[in-house]
């Protein structure tokens, strides 16, 4: 019987072609190369090259479309005349975003070879890799509507802010008035001490979406997630309620109790991450908060309180690491 010749699309791909597929071409320019093309300084190209969280290799390391890209960005820098903090800043936003989100997909995609084909971790990764071509841009296409549908609902939220408090006088007050919450898993490192990496990562994946999911579904946004905790905020008052007791009892009973601390307070948000007092108060009031409980303090209480549906108790008082002493209130529940 005549062999069948080996199809060209199953025979795996060199490293070489899987990148110049993904990066538009070779690397065939040098970094004075890609200043040349785009009119800037290598000392620009590097400092983009850094913000965007990638090393500057020597030799012949960029592509064409580097190069135009670099050229691209210096000319928007300079129309819209951003300083160089604010350019190297959005810059880095999408240099760690990205990062992640690549580590995150390829990981999910490792397991699924891993799981439906029974594959050792070494061999579900080379079959990633044979495959990350065909997958690009089903990803690149998820990665783009993602991205307008979240600048969408950010310029909503915009809208719908300055349509509450009008017109203000400049100050250094925080700027944005939410509700921080921190769910930190009870006994993490007890628990996870003596899994294997299997394990660990589903025990983390399950933790993650099941959290994602509650904070999404009660009108909350998830800011990170730090192995066993995950920092949330909401716009409204009765929904960050409503995420921290959703968080609490989903996971009562569980292998992954959490305790919860939430706060309304006043935040800064930069890079991706929020920053002020009311965050630091939450995580305080979550190490004092019993297994599937949510713990406030008594000044955000007041404001729950007004909130329809929202039950809390008196929960008394207790000295806060490198805060003092703080009357404390039970979020009892959200109807």
């Amino acid at each position: 019987m005549a062999e069948h010749p080996q199809d060209p699309a199953s025979a795996p791909s060199t490293l070489q072609e899987i990148e110049d597929a993904l990066l538009g071409g070779p690397r065939d320019l040098t970094l004075a190369d890609v200043a040349r093309r785009a009119g800037v300084s290598t000392s620009d190209v590097r400092r983009l090259w850094n913000a965007l969280g990638l090393v500057v290799d020597g030799g012949k390391a960029f592509t064409t479309t580097d190069a135009d890209v670099v050229r691209r960005v210096h000319e928007a820098g300079r129309d819209f005349e951003i300083s160089d903090r604010t350019g190297v800043s959005l810059v880095r936003a999408v240099g760690h975003t990205m990062d992640r989100l690549v580590s995150w997909q390829v990981e999910g995609l490792v397991e699924h070879m891993r799981e439906r084909y029974r594959l050792d971790d070494t061999s579900a990764r080379l079959m990633v890799l044979d495959r990350l071509v065909a997958v690009a841009p089903l990803l690149e296409s998820q990665l783009v509507h993602g991205w307008r549908r979240h600048l969408a609902a950010m310029a909503s939220r915009i809208d719908s802010e300055i349509g509450q408090v009008g017109r203000v006088e400049e100050s250094d007050e925080l700027p944005l008035l939410r509700a921080v919450g921190l769910a930190d898993i009870v006994g993490f490192t007890a628990r996870t001490s003596e899994l294997g990496s299997h394990a660990l990562a589903d025990y983390v994946h399950d933790f993650e979406s099941v959290a994602r999911d509650v904070v999404t579904e009660r009108g909350g946004r998830v800011i990170k997630t730090i192995g066993d905790a995950v920092l949330f905020v909401a716009d409204d008052p009765r929904d960050g309620a409503r995420v921290a007791r959703g968080l609490a009892r989903t996971f009562s009973g569980s292998q992954s109790p959490v305790r919860v601390g939430l706060v309304w307070g006043r935040v800064l948000s930069r890079f991706g991450d929020v920053f002020g007092p009311a965050v630091s108060l939450a995580a305080r009031l979550s190490d004092e908060a019993e297994p599937g409980t949510v713990l406030v303090d008594s000044d955000s209480a007041r404001t729950f309180a007004a909130c329809r549906g929202v039950l809390l108790e008196p929960a008394g008082v207790r000295a806060l690491h490198g805060i003092g002493q703080v009357p404390l209130v039970r979020l009892v529940d959200v109807y």
